[in-house]
């Protein structure tokens, strides 16, 4: 039962890991977009 204890709290460590990755491309994508409609002069509210 150890084993499998070890073994589980390594598969959360990978995907806290994965969350915390795609937590981060998310944030640049999000603020990516944010300049581009800065950029050019479209707010977000507007379409």
């Amino acid at each position: 039962m150890n084993e499998d204890q070890s073994k589980n709290l390594s598969r959360e460590e990978r995907l806290a890991a994965k969350l915390r990755e795609n937590l981060r491309r998310r944030k640049a994508q999000g603020r990516a977009i944010s300049s581009e409609s800065d950029e050019s002069g479209v707010s977000k509210g507007e379409t």
